[in-house]
């Protein structure tokens, strides 16, 4: 009993080393990708708290791929799946990027969430809109239709 117990914990831990050593070699994850586009209908319908919402959203996720679209506009790519040595060196480097990036989204969405309320919600609508266009060419990627 005790040791099928130790078999069934020690195989959890393996796996979720396994995981974690995936998700930090990893560019960008699915989390970071919104679910759902809208219709300036849809938008209308939404009070100002929900557009700053997904406002926030739309720029997490560009400012998250912007930078790796040059090497995948898919989630969930690691070093090693675009040609990238995965040594101590490039893991660091991720790791930094990542790190830099969870800190610059925070501070963005302090701002967003402090300013863009004083906007017009037209312009808010708008935006979203503009960051829905510029993730659909980002989500196209280079073989799409530009």
């Amino acid at each position: 009993m005790m040791k099928s117990i130790t078999t069934v914990f020690f195989f959890l831990f393996i796996v979720t080393v396994s995981f974690s050593q995936t998700k930090k070699n990893i560019l960008f994850d699915q989390s970071t990708m919104i679910n759902k586009f809208h219709t300036i209908d849809e938008l209308e319908d939404l009070k100002k708290g929900e557009l700053v919402k997904l406002y926030i959203e739309r720029a997490n996720e560009i400012i998250t791929v912007l930078p790796y679209i040059a090497l995948t506009n898919e989630a969930n790519v690691s070093l090693s799946d675009i040609g990238i040595k995965e040594n101590s060196d490039n893991q660091k480097l991720l790791k930094k990027h990542h790190e830099t990036t969870t800190d610059a989204f925070g501070s963005t969405s302090n701002l967003i969430t402090e300013f863009v309320p004083y906007a017009d919600t037209e312009k808010i609508i708008w935006s979203i809109l503009y960051y829905e266009e510029m993730i659909k060419k980002i989500r196209i990627g280079v073989n799409g239709n530009f």
